[in-house]
């Protein structure tokens, strides 16, 4: 329940940031029609990011956007996210992410390591359509209270309406991160090699990891849909040279579920 309220909460600041924008042009801007997606998502992953075991997890899923063109696709991978410019091949503004905490409790693998707290991301997005079946999306967030480091993601994915409702999607997907976001992550200090008896190490900065995702997606009535998504990504770069990859978990990190949206419209 927390994570919906920390969600709509993300969506009302992202709301307020559009209409500070909105003020300083004079109004303009704000006024239209809009669309707020919301829904949810109910997956297994890892654990901990570079686990071996897979468990289940739910997580919200919030968009926000002016709604003057038609929307070709939408990925359960898009982040919390406000679209300033759209213009039916161009799509970029503000994006946000909820960070779940990790401790000891979550895993015996991560006892004596420092927790990562709960916070978010912040940070920008923009999507490109090159082809009518075809969409580019890339973010960079910075950490807020559970990291210091920035982080970057980038997916392509190519998607075809098998049927007038049921649509598949798929394709690579690719992620980079900070020094400060890989210490948090999977950084071991000489003190926490001590109390978790892991291997010392102290990454730096660089890719972290590489892959591909797939989903088929049913468009239940004009304002519902639903998905079920699977996904595989490898660890590289810093994640995959941590002494907690390689002594207590894998560089191979699978996903796989269903999500669920329900947009509503409204003109301001």
């Amino acid at each position: 329940m927390n994570s919906f309220r920390l969600a709509a909460a993300a969506a009302v600041l992202a709301s307020s940031a559009g209409a500070a924008f909105a003020e300083e042009d004079g109004g303009g801007w704000l006024s239209g029609s809009w669309s707020l997606t919301l829904g949810a998502s109910g997956y297994f992953a890892p654990e901990y990011e570079g686990d071996d075991k897979m468990v289940f997890r739910a997580v919200p899923l919030v968009s926000l956007g002016k709604t003057g063109t038609v929307t070709k696709f939408a990925s359960r991978n898009d982040n919390i996210s406000l679209g300033l410019i759209d213009n039916g091949t161009v799509r970029a503004g503000v994006a946000g992410k909820i960070i779940f905490g990790r401790d000891a409790d979550d895993s015996d693998d991560l006892a004596g390591l420092d927790p990562v707290r709960w916070g978010g991301e912040a940070g920008l997005f923009a999507e490109v359509y090159p082809l009518d079946w075809l969409r580019v999306r890339g973010e960079v967030r910075h950490g807020i209270r559970s990291h210091d480091g920035i982080v970057g993601d980038v997916a392509v994915d190519a998607f075809q309406d098998v049927t007038p409702s049921i649509r598949v999607s798929g394709g690579p997907r690719l992620s980079f991160a900070s020094s400060d976001y890989f210490d948090a992550y999977y950084g071991v200090s000489a003190a926490e090699s001590a109390a978790s008896g892991l291997g010392a190490y102290d990454p730096g900065s660089g890719m972290r990891a590489a892959g591909v995702g797939g989903a088929v997606t049913w468009q239940a009535t004009d304002k519902i849909t639903a998905s079920v998504f699977g996904e595989y990504a490898r660890l590289l770069g810093p994640a995959e040279d941590s002494t907690l990859v390689k002594e207590r978990g894998s560089v191979d990190q699978f996903t796989v579920g269903i999500s669920t949206t329900y947009r509503f419209d409204f003109d301001l």
